[in-house]
């Protein structure tokens, strides 16, 4: 191997972040982004494709009217002029940002956005510049003192951020994007299907104020794919300039067909219950350090050094329970934290005893 690739591989084994591929599917689920169980669900479908494959990008032979329609039903479901389908939310991210901010523009970003996004700014011809976490004075700051001196500014954040399991003040930031050259863009990967009218996710309220929605399926929908929510012209937009959109092989016409058949179930029950053990679950951290908002499923456990995070997460392990400790680069090295996801298949149970064995780390 390339000496500076075994460099670079050899001090993530000295700082104990080296990253493996592991299962641990005998374990309780505390770490997927399953968090209503459809994933596990049976979904009846009658496929009506013509082939078992996509057969080539939707440019070319991949498009059919069932994407087409669905993409229609998105749009209504999400409140949404218009819809654009991608492959994960990872394609996305990486083609809406790479193609839409414009050499002379800007993208004011929060400080623990997703990888995917901050890839797709690397990638565009803007600028980019980030903010302190839902810090709104330092975004107006930034805000200001770039006014004049871009074409056009964009604000990214998350609904629900995947690693702090907090909110964005989103009702906040459609107030400062109160400008003709100012646009926000909203990650949604994990807030729909659990939050809003039916899991339509927390920016459905604001949709009118909203240049951009970003939606992923791979979470609470326990699906594959992903969608651009927008008005028609970005749609069309991205359908002529973004390349992972462009050049990707479309998935097959039965990801679609499932997919709509979840999107239509009835998931209040899996919503309600979901929102009982989160419940549960803070009455028994009641007092521990956790910096997550309480009303997340995402919640986050800080144990004050790597060392100990390390060991907290595999002791953790060793009792049963699937955890999984974040690391720098995913986050900055102050928010290293131990990522608890909580689930409607999660067991009153099963959360007293994490809870119990979170409570032991602390002693």
């Amino acid at each position: 191997m390339k000496r500076s690739l075994q460099d670079k591989l050899n001090q993530r084994k000295k700082e104990g972040t080296l990253r493996s591929l592991i299962c641990l599917d005998d374990l309780v689920d505390f770490w997927s982004n399953d968090y209503l169980g459809v994933s596990k669900k049976k979904i009846s479908v009658e496929y009506q494709e013509k082939t078992h494959g996509s057969t080539g990008s939707r440019l070319i032979s991949g498009n059919s009217d069932v994407i087409v329609s669905f993409e229609g039903f998105l749009s209504r479901y999400f409140r949404s002029e218009a819809a654009l389908c991608f492959n994960s939310g990872y394609d996305a991210n990486l083609g809406f940002f790479s193609a839409v901010p414009q050499k002379g523009d800007l993208v004011l970003y929060d400080e623990q956005i997703h990888a995917s996004i901050r890839d797709g700014i690397r990638l565009s011809f803007a600028s980019g510049i980030g903010f302190r976490h839902n810090d709104l004075n330092d975004l107006t700051d930034k805000l200001r003192r770039a006014s004049e001196k871009y074409d056009c500014i964009y604000i990214v954040v998350e609904s629900l951020y995947s690693m702090h399991g907090d909110f964005a003040p989103l009702s906040e930031l459609t107030k400062i994007c109160d400008n003709e050259r100012v646009f926000l863009v909203v990650d949604e990967a994990h807030s729909i299907g659990i939050f809003g009218e039916n899991g339509v996710g927390l920016s459905a309220e604001f949709c009118k104020e909203i240049f951009a929605r970003i939606i992923t399926f791979g979470k609470a929908f326990g699906a594959h794919g992903a969608a651009v929510l927008g008005t028609d012209d970005l749609r069309e937009y991205l359908i002529n300039f973004s390349r992972p959109f462009i050049y990707t092989t479309a998935l097959p016409v039965s990801n679609w067909q499932r997919l709509e058949k979840i999107l239509k179930s009835d998931l209040t029950e899996e919503r309600e219950i979901l929102k009982k053990n989160i419940e549960i679950f803070n009455t028994l951290t009641d007092g521990i350090w956790m910096f997550s908002s309480k009303e997340s499923q995402i919640q986050g456990l800080r144990l004050g050094n790597r060392e100990k995070l390390q060991k907290g997460q595999e002791d953790l392990r060793k009792k049963g329970f699937a955890v999984k400790a974040i690391y720098s680069p995913t986050v900055s090295e102050a928010n290293e934290c131990l990522r608890i996801n909580l689930h409607s298949f999660n067991t009153p149970a099963e959360i007293c005893q994490l809870a119990k064995e979170i409570r032991r780390l602390y002693s």
